[in-house]
């Protein structure tokens, strides 16, 4: 049995090694390929004497017989034994040298049980013309009936507010979890084991699905998976809309079905929010060809920046662009998604400033002051519960922004 290397560990590569790849994944992306591992999310870009390389290392050669072949076929000398290198830092090698080198645990899947083959229906045309039809059916009968057009008054479906809320409460969060489940199936069905788990987006504590392995899978299989969840959201819309249709106006399944149709719909415009991490900009980035269009944005906003305090000081060398090394097409395409990823923010950051903290801290303070031992305990109670409501939310949002952050810096090399 052969010796096995502890994770992080660096064999000596040399022109003799052998090694044996992990399970990879293989998509040409122009004129580079994405090769990377479904089960993690890993991936990078490699030219095609790159992807060459790989496959030479894949027939059982070693990096100096590799290098041989590739001087022969291309006239260019690779190393191939820094390369391979490279590929243990990647985790992409399963045994080099004749020893075993151990992988960093893959995260555990939301739903292990469920098989790509169980679920491979998501992918089907089928699936594709439901979603279409359905809204379509809806849009025509809101045409023809426009007094089913979803309002705010559907949200008040009852005099009691606590009903009101509670139901509010259980049909959000069940359209909040179809909405995570459906781009979970998509993916899982395309072969990767997708993650739900809290996140954040700015001030937003959201419910996010890792399907970052998708970035290996066909462009059809990545478009399906990030719209899965807006396509949800909009099909129970329309089946709340054609159930409502056959009831009769102001009976209660008539008014719970116009509260759950616009409860599926109030959340679509965040998606849209494209200067942060929602669905329809992981869409913008795949048809931008874009790898990181969040962070490319990021880094040129601070660039300019950068740029800007050079100009006025006149001192030192000026920054260098880091959209420079993009190929023009991503270059421009980076460059204009800064300016909305910044003008986005500072809009979210400053309604944060002056709606939603003044709100939240006048709420606190009055439900704090309410409390005491001469107050009637309808009051206590009503006042209790703000207080753990929203401390519990800001909390919530502290540990899962901590907790995303020190994700990040373990990903980081």
């Amino acid at each position: 049995m052969s010796d096995v290397v502890p994770v992080g560990a660096r064999p000596v590569v040399g022109e003799g090694t052998r090694v044996r790849l992990r399970g990879l994944a293989w998509r040409r992306d122009g004129d580079e390929w994405i090769v990377g591992r479904m089960d993690v999310g890993a991936f990078v870009a490699l030219p095609e004497v790159g992807k060459r390389v790989v496959e030479l290392l894949e027939d059982g050669m070693s990096a100096g017989e590799a290098r041989a072949v590739l001087l022969g076929e291309t006239g260019q000398d690779v190393d191939v034994a820094g390369f391979v290198e490279d590929l243990i830092a990647l985790d992409f090698v399963a045994e080099a040298g004749g020893r075993d080198l151990a992988s960093a645990a893959a995260p555990r899947a939301t739903f292990p049980r469920l098989r790509p083959e169980h679920v491979r229906f998501a992918l089907s045309p089928v699936a594709v013309w439901a979603a279409v039809a359905l809204p379509v059916a809806a849009a025509v009968t809101l045409v023809l009936r426009p007094g089913l057009v979803p309002g705010y008054r559907d949200l008040l479906w009852s005099p009691h507010g606590s009903l009101v809320l509670g139901f509010t409460a259980a049909a959000g969060w069940t359209i909040l979890m179809a909405h995570e489940l459906a781009h979970l199936v998509v993916a899982r069905a395309t072969g990767v084991p997708a993650r739900i788990r809290l996140g954040t987006r700015l001030q937003f504590l959201v419910m996010e699905t890792d399907i970052s392995g998708i970035e290996l899978a066909p462009r059809r299989h990545r478009l399906t998976a990030y719209l899965a969840g807006i396509a949800v959201n909009v099909a129970v819309a329309s089946a709340a809309v054609l159930l409502g249709a056959a009831t009769a106006p102001g009976t209660l399944p008539h008014r719970l079905l116009g509260a759950v149709a616009l409860l599926a719909l109030l959340p679509l415009p965040f998606q849209f929010m494209v200067f942060m991490r929602t669905d329809v900009y992981f869409v913008l980035q795949d048809l931008t060809r874009c790898r990181d269009l969040y962070g490319e944005g990021a880094a040129f906003a601070r660039y300019a920046a950068r740029r800007l305090r050079h100009t006025a000081r006149r001192r030192g060398p000026p920054p260098a662009d880091p959209s420079a090394r993009l190929p023009p097409g991503e270059r421009r395409a980076v460059r204009a998604y800064s300016a909305v990823q910044v003008l986005g923010t500072a809009a979210c950051l400053a309604a944060l400033a002056v709606v939603t903290l003044p709100a939240d801290v006048t709420l606190l303070v009055r439900a704090a002051s309410a409390l005491g031992p001469d107050r009637p305990p309808i009051a206590n109670l009503d006042a209790a519960a703000v207080l753990v409501t929203l401390t519990a939310l800001h909390v919530l949002w502290a540990v899962t922004w901590w907790r995303g952050r020190v994700r990040r810096r373990r990903a980081t090399p």
